[in-house]
């Protein structure tokens, strides 16, 4: 067997939703931040990002997380986040993976029957507050950056819907959000395909009629992600919804063909993107639980800890806590003859 390279990765869901954690093989990326890490990686080293997430190493569904050292110092470790068509600065499931896999492994210790630990994300520091038992993490439970909504009740002409109403919300990543009962959409995950061919024609809708930019960093521009939303099927829960994640260019002209896969967990930053919406109307308050449910049924439990301001805009600082487990370990190579380094893509999955 030849090789010339070699990556090993922890591989990990949250609640339903793969996050792929690579441990090493990858090379040093310079930065006085993570965020500045993420951005040399994707000018740099988006190879890696390929060969990890596409064919014949990775699938549409997949998420990976890149393990690095931390630049703030009062953070344990720092991560980035890659995804099919992006680098998010956030979000909740890969959070949980990280921490699942950080301290089961024993990358960082754990300490039973209470773990605490800050992260380091693009998007800045993360709390986390682990419940450990007998070497397994069972429940991850972590502040998000500060949330808020940029755009409520706003209309946009989408591609064979006509007007569609839409809020636009930070959760750590930038999400236009509709209500799936007003399309007549069926938010039941085996009706995916609808779902996606939806949420993709309205994000690229509103990313083209408004476009977004966060006040305190201009380099992170949205909407990127689609958070379609309903009310409970389940009495103990208190909503649900569906999170299309891109995995391929949308072309209006053939809104058919669009390409993208539903988050199998709840989403964490989709559901902080949901309080902040619902805060903004009075629908939540500071210290009031929201739980969130996916495609899978599977929960992510938010809640609001305050209110703040992130520039112009009101926002909440939102907690978020679900489980992760680890399904098994892998090391990736690359054969120098393979035809594929960077992996591909074929029209019948993406």
């Amino acid at each position: 067997m030849r090789i010339n390279r070699l990556i090993t990765a922890v591989e990990a869901h949250a609640e339903g939703e793969p996050g792929r954690v690579i441990t090493g093989g990858v090379p040093h990326f310079p930065g006085n931040t993570v965020f500045e890490r993420m951005s040399y990686m994707q000018a740099h080293h988006d190879d890696i990002r390929l060969k990890m997430l596409r064919e014949p190493r990775g699938n549409p569904g997949l998420c990976c997380n890149v393990i690095v050292p931390p630049c703030h110092p009062d953070a344990d470790m720092g991560f980035i986040i890659v995804e099919q068509q992006e680098y998010p600065p956030m979000s909740g499931s890969n959070t949980i993976c990280v921490v699942t896999v950080l301290l089961e492994t024993g990358i960082l210790p754990m300490v039973e029957p209470v773990t605490e630990l800050t992260l380091e994300a693009p998007a800045g520091l993360i709390k986390v507050t682990a419940t450990c038992k007998e070497g397994k993490v069972t429940s991850v439970s972590f502040e998000n950056v500060p949330a808020f909504a940029v755009h409520l009740d706003a209309k946009v002409e989408v591609t064979g819907l006509g007007t569609v109403t839409v809020d636009v919300a930070w959760g750590g990543m930038f999400f236009v959000l509709a209500e799936a009962a007003k399309l007549g959409v069926d938010l039941s995950g085996d009706n995916g395909g609808e779902i996606l061919r939806v949420s993709e024609a309205i994000r690229h809708a509103t990313a083209e009629q408004l476009p977004v930019v966060h006040p305190e960093n201009p380099a992170i521009t949205g909407p990127t992600i689609t958070n379609l939303w309903g009310p409970p099927i389940d009495p103990a829960t208190h909503g649900r919804g569906a999170i299309t994640i891109s995995t391929g260019p949308f072309d209006p002209a053939q809104p058919q063909a669009a390409s993208g896969i539903l988050d199998r967990s709840p989403c964490g930053t989709g559901t902080c993107a949901k309080m902040a919406v619902m805060h903004a109307r009075g629908q939540l308050a500071v210290g009031q639980d929201y739980v969130n449910a996916g495609p899978l049924g599977t929960t992510f439990t938010g809640r609001i800890l305050r209110e703040t301001t992130v520039g112009p805009y009101k926002a909440i600082v939102p907690s978020l806590s679900g489980q992760g487990w680890i399904y098994g370990t892998a090391n990736y190579t690359l054969d120098p003859s393979d035809p594929f380094p960077n992996g591909f893509t074929v029209g019948d999955m993406w």
